[in-house]
């Protein structure tokens, strides 16, 4: 590699460390304006009890994390196909680094449902369709990465979790409807009502403006985590490559 190149490769190596803790940055500044948001400033539209209270501050981190979980598998989708195409590893990379960070998002969105049912169904758990949907998800993206552990052959590894990853998202439409297409207790937020809801509540003007910080916080959050883990497993393969050659 000549001098120019290698002083071209370190200043696109430099500009990509700056965007990246700009992004970092960015990220630590949303998520501190949420928190704020969250206990601060949102004011439901009506009346709630103090439990109630807390199960509505809650929220927005049950919904920021069902954002990241959602992009993580959106992510792991469009990795596995263009992967698929292409055989292309770094597509594989970021199909695992997506389900590994969405899976970490959807085990937020199961804790903290656990903790808003509490004040507002009187249980922690109840094997509602949209609970019991959305945990099959998780569990179906955890054995992803059980599985593609077990395999040693770098390419299979990666033409298995493609193939893999293309299936398990199939379980998030099922997820999404649940509560519209089953007799479900959990509230619709969106698009929709459902009259068997119990511990719904209308979003006022606050509410719905939080709910937007928290959508942006936590989709910066889940890109810093995605490129951080997407740069590990890139330089994970380096380091097995080199293996290979000294062996």
């Amino acid at each position: 590699m000549t001098t120019a190149a290698m002083t071209r490769r370190r200043a696109a190596t430099g500009g990509w460390e700056v965007a990246l803790l700009a992004l970092n940055v960015a990220t630590v500044i949303a998520m501190a304006a949420l928190v704020w948001a969250s206990l601060l400033y949102a004011k439901p539209a009506i009346n709630l009890s103090g439990d109630e209270q807390t199960a509505q501050r809650i929220f927005y981190l049950h919904m920021g994390c069902n954002i990241g979980a959602l992009a993580g598998f959106i992510v792991s989708l469009t990795g596995s196909i263009v992967y698929l195409l292409t055989r292309d590893l770094d597509w594989d990379r970021a199909t695992q680094a997506g389900i590994e960070v969405g899976t970490i998002f959807g085990l937020g969105t199961i804790v903290t449902g656990i903790f808003w049912a509490k004040p507002t169904w009187n249980t922690y758990w109840t094997w509602d369709p949209r609970l019991t949907t959305a945990t099959i998800t998780v569990l179906l993206y955890i054995a992803y990465l059980l599985f593609r552990n077990g395999i040693d052959n770098r390419q299979t590894r990666a033409r298995f979790g493609s193939i893999y990853a293309l299936f398990a998202f199939l379980s998030l439409p099922l997820t999404y409807y649940s509560a519209r297409w089953f007799r479900s207790i959990h509230p619709v937020v969106f698009s929709g009502d459902n009259p068997e809801a119990q511990g719904g509540f209308a979003l006022g003007a606050t509410m719905t403006q939080t709910l937007f910080i928290a959508a942006i916080a936590f989709s910066l959050l889940f890109s810093s985590l995605m490129i951080m883990r997407w740069r590990i497993l890139r330089l994970e393969d380096r380091a097995a490559e080199l293996r290979e050659e000294i062996e």
